[in-house]
């Protein structure tokens, strides 16, 4: 709207001491078009075409209508005697830009008509209050990934560090930490020999969950803003299914191979990469498949698209290692052995 000078307001117009000249109900067209108007002016329900012709016809309305008081203003958008033009943008139904006329009506009050559209509240920013609520979601993902790789990180170096808490009065910390691994050892031999079956489901269920995580890293995500469902969902088919089963199945191979001689361990190895892998790798695959309440259809066609791939994938690996799992390794220990592994085959399959 076009700036009037600040000393004077519609109420000091209605009330000027001196006698004014009568209100003139009928303005001459010759005189206001003597004056050219800005460029960009257009009034309102005009068009962009024979713009000069039809802004006489408006003017000509309009002083039919209002009486108009005689301002003077020192805007050069308002050099006519009797109007006070203000320029006002504004979006027409037809989407051209055009302009509203606007200035004081008979009762001194500001008379002014139409509203850009710009002034709406949907261009004054409100939209990013969407953008604002994605961003404090993932600042609480990271602080709930964060506090669990840290609560879980201190839980695991704090039970370490303290397994000869009992008995370690008048130690230096010198001798706890290096009693401290002998003894952690010691107590995992402790527990295959009590409950087996549920220590190395332990194992197997932290191996998988952090072997998840580190592929997520591998992705491309930074360090606190895994998948924790992905990550909770590989863990829980390491421990519930490869621990447990991994466990039979070494007894079973030992049965069915008792022999001691130096073939037997590549015999081993080929049974290993071909029958058992093919067997574990479509449970692994297709569990987790359920877990993500994918249909079974689903389930089945990315299976075949993906079994030979990954059984191949395992032999560029699982050969070399196992060629020391059925080699050096005691029975009971081999899943150990075998969980370390899986810290970097667990990172290509979950990928």
């Amino acid at each position: 709207m076009a700036s009037l000078h600040p000393t004077i307001s519609p109420q000091s117009l209605l009330s000027l001491t001196k006698p004014r000249k009568p209100i003139s109900r009928h303005l001459s067209a010759s005189s206001l078009t003597t004056s050219k108007l800005p460029e960009g002016l257009a009034f309102s329900g005009t068009k962009q075409k024979n713009k000069r012709a039809n802004s006489v016809v408006v003017v000509k309305s309009l002083a039919e209508e209002l009486d108009v008081i005689p301002v003077q203003s020192e805007d050069v958008t308002d050099m006519q005697e009797g109007v006070a033009v203000s320029q006002v943008p504004r979006e027409s139904p037809g989407g051209e830009l055009v302009t509203q006329v606007g200035g004081f009506s008979n009762e001194g009050m500001l008379s002014f008509e139409g509203v850009s559209s710009s002034g709406s509240p949907s261009g004054n920013g409100f939209g990013d209050g969407q953008g604002s609520q994605e961003e404090l979601d993932r600042l609480i993902d990271r602080t709930i990934n964060a506090t669990i790789v840290l609560a879980a990180g201190t839980y695991a170096i704090t039970k370490l560090l303290t397994i000869d808490q009992n008995y370690w009065q008048g130690w230096t910390i010198y001798e706890i930490v290096r009693y401290a691994p002998q003894h952690n050892w010691s107590a995992y031999e402790e527990a295959l020999r009590t409950n087996p079956v549920l220590a190395k489901m332990v194992i197997s269920g932290i191996v998988y969950s952090i072997g998840d995580w580190i592929a997520q890293c591998f992705e491309g995500k930074p360090l606190f803003e895994f998948d924790r469902m992905r990550m909770f969902r590989s863990g829980l088919v390491g421990f519930t299914l490869h621990g447990s089963l991994s466990h039979y199945y070494y007894q079973f191979c030992e049965e069915l191979f008792p022999f001691q001689d130096w073939w037997v361990v590549p015999v081993k190895v080929a049974f290993d990469q071909t029958a058992w892998a093919a067997v574990w790798n479509s449970i692994y695959f297709v569990v987790l498949g359920f877990l993500r309440l994918e249909s079974p259809i689903s389930i089945f066609n990315e299976w075949k698209a993906t079994f030979l791939p990954m059984l191949t994938a395992g032999w560029k690996l699982w050969p070399f290692a196992h060629l020391i799992t059925y080699g050096f390794i005691p029975v009971e220990q081999r899943l150990l052995w075998v969980d370390c592994v899986e810290l970097i085959w667990v990172t290509i399959l979950s990928t």
